[in-house]
């Protein structure tokens, strides 16, 4: 049995029916693991989770509320009699308007989404890691919790924040057998990137001309991480916020990153 195979193992994935969260429960459905896809559309989890093949399943709801955080985790120990690791990757898009312009209402949802989603999954799904000894919590920050987005406060400070959340429960949760890690994504082409695109809200090619690497990375790329960070070859890994970004973070230079044909 190679490191990255999880069969056998539980996986719990909010924000799993598209993008990075869907690309996540294909690779760890690709290594045997059974899959709970979470979103917010029921319907459509389930659909995603039927694409995966047989012993997968799709729950929705809005995972901001501890209610929600105890069903979807009780459902998935009822399917799989497990939960091995948990991704929290449900998330929506910050408005782009001068912070003046900006109002509260916004502010606290996306705060309840990416933020206190992050914390009451992550503390529901402990009390059956704790239980079994064992565990992985993966959350998803962004370049966000490393950088400032002007005009992007909610989704800078709830980033920012996941990274100390992170942080913290690696601390606590170590001794019980749970490893928490981040992940930090650049601008990754998923649907709600590309729509962003489509509206004019973000330069493609000013993007990559700021990643050394010269591209947008697909959501595979993260996943990729994901595989890595709850495998056995990251056993000593923890509290960690790792940039899959292209290096796009570490870049400071004066002139554009990478060259690319417009």
């Amino acid at each position: 049995m190679s490191d990255t195979d999880f069969s056998g193992q539980a996986v719990l994935i909010t924000g799993g029916a598209s993008g990075i969260g869907y690309a996540a429960a294909q690779a760890f459905a690709k290594r045997g693991a059974r899959i709970a896809i979470a979103d917010l559309n029921q319907d459509t989890a389930q659909a995603q989770a039927a694409t995966l093949g047989d012993g997968h399943i799709g729950l929705g709801g809005d995972v901001s509320t501890e209610a929600t955080a105890d069903r979807l985790v009780s459902a998935t120990m009822d399917a799989f009699g497990r939960i091995d690791v948990l991704i929290n990757c449900a998330g929506m898009s910050d408005t782009f308007l001068d912070t003046i312009d900006q109002t509260a209402e916004h502010w606290q949802r996306l705060i309840d989404v990416h933020l206190t989603g992050t914390f009451v999954m992550s503390k529901r799904a402990a009390r059956e890691m704790i239980a079994a000894g064992y565990g992985v919590v993966i959350n998803i920050s962004s370049i966000a919790g490393i950088l400032a987005l002007p005009r992007r406060n909610a989704y800078t400070a709830a980033k920012h924040g996941i990274v100390g959340l992170t942080r913290n429960l690696a601390c606590e949760w170590a001794q019980k057998g749970i490893r928490v890690n981040a992940i930090a994504p650049g601008y990754i082409r998923t649907p709600l990137v590309q729509n962003l695109i489509d509206q004019g809200k973000i330069d493609e090619k000013k993007i990559r001309r700021r990643t050394p690497l010269g591209e947008m990375l697909p959501p595979s790329a993260i996943a990729d991480a994901m595989i890595f960070l709850a495998s056995p070859l990251a056993r000593t890994v923890t509290g960690v916020n790792l940039p899959v970004d292209g290096g796009y973070t570490v870049y400071g230079g004066m002139v554009d990153a990478a060259e690319i044909e417009d």
